[in-house]
């Protein structure tokens, strides 16, 4: 199993040593949405949510999640990030909470995994702010759109 990454050669996981790589600069972007139904994109609109405003909070919950991925995603590395933000807009159109994350470090090893943790703890957090008016939510498109820095380069066309 040594040609993966993260096994070992008794085949047992490991975290990737990354002590002999170079610090570089990397950038990950990430994607998601909540779709929902057009009365609880209204009901956002308007101020009209029980629970306050999702946006904001949701905000909150994915620059905390972000910081936070080393410990959920059990062989992510820790890593210093140096800059997480997260947009949050309304697409009345296809009735859609589209969440957009931008991660920036300086470091050995990626930022994939913090800003698709950003995007997917913001999508749950606008669906717990928008759940007792909207049961049917879906929460969809979780990807990552972009990475750059260390071996590759990646830009979702």
């Amino acid at each position: 199993m040594s040609e993966f990454s993260h096994y070992d050669s008794n085949a047992t996981s490991v975290m990737v040593d990354v002590s002999g790589k170079g610090i570089t600069s990397r950038i990950a972007r990430a994607e998601a949405a909540v779709s929902m139904q057009r009365e609880t994109i209204e009901a956002i609109e308007n101020k009209l949510l029980p629970k306050g405003d999702p946006f904001e909070v949701a905000r909150v919950a994915g620059i905390l999640a972000a910081k936070k991925t080393s410990e959920l995603i059990p062989m992510c590395h820790p890593l210093l990030l140096n800059y997480v933000d997260l947009q949050i807009k309304i697409d009345r159109d296809n009735c859609k909470i589209r969440i957009n994350s931008e991660i920036r470090l300086d470091g050995k090893t990626g930022a994939e995994m913090e800003a698709l943790t950003a995007v997917s703890v913001a999508a749950l957090t606008i669906y717990d702010m928008c759940k007792a008016v909207d049961k049917s939510m879906v929460i969809e498109q979780c990807r990552l759109i972009e990475k750059r820095g260390g071996k590759s380069d990646f830009i979702l066309k």
